[in-house]
């Protein structure tokens, strides 16, 4: 489901309109974030590590507003939920786009990821299917510790989805830590909400 915003009374109104036509108006951050605990979780309870920290990236995502904007076309949108769209690798060395549905049971979450990245696994095929809006691009760089992503974009097409990368996860000083990047569309999420979102995120990994 999705709410249209009618952005003459949105809060926001003059910032939308000021970067919407930009031909950039992605900007990106990348941070350390540590994951001692939400490693030793998986690890405990024999789970992906790939699949927990995207699950809980979605879980961070839900929890903030301003990723769930989207601009398509003229209209604004506020999406209930948002899912995942994350690249899944093949043993031929190509990869896939996957839809994850996002679900707050981490059970059912995992079970429909796991069903999904097999799929993609057995297929050639770049996308299978149309992905819609309310989704994140997700990527997941174990063999690097990043310190800056950008991204391949199409200034053709009006673009508003969070894209979200995870890097390989390091020691620092006895404490397991990962690079995440964050970037967003500045017509819909400013500096503010991206770090609300890094706190929210930090937040569920100590969980």
């Amino acid at each position: 489901m999705r709410q249209k915003i009618n952005i003459s009374q949105w809060k926001r109104k003059e910032i939308y309109h000021f970067f919407k036509d930009y031909e950039e108006p992605y900007y990106g951050i990348a941070v350390n974030l540590e994951c001692s605990r939400a490693f030793e979780y998986a690890k405990e309870q024999k789970i992906s590590f790939f699949l927990y920290y995207l699950y809980l990236i979605l879980k961070a995502v839900n929890q903030t507003e301003a990723f769930k904007y989207r601009i398509e076309g003229d209209e604004l949108y506020l999406y209930d939920v948002v899912n995942g769209s994350a690249t899944i690798d093949r043993d031929d060395g190509t990869f896939g786009f996957s839809y994850i549905p996002y679900f707050e049971d981490l059970a059912l979450f995992l079970d429909k990821a796991t069903e999904e990245i097999i799929d993609i696994r057995m297929s050639d095929r770049l996308i299978k299917s149309e992905l819609g809006e309310n989704i994140i691009h997700f990527s997941s760089l174990p063999w690097i510790q990043f310190t800056h992503v950008s991204h391949p974009r199409r200034y053709s097409r009006r673009d508003s989805i969070p894209k979200i990368t995870v890097g390989k996860y390091f020691l620092k000083e006895k404490k397991r830590m990962i690079p995440v990047s964050v970037h967003v569309n500045h017509a819909v999420a400013d500096g503010l909400h991206v770090g609300q979102f890094f706190e929210t995120l930090q937040k569920l990994l100590n969980e």
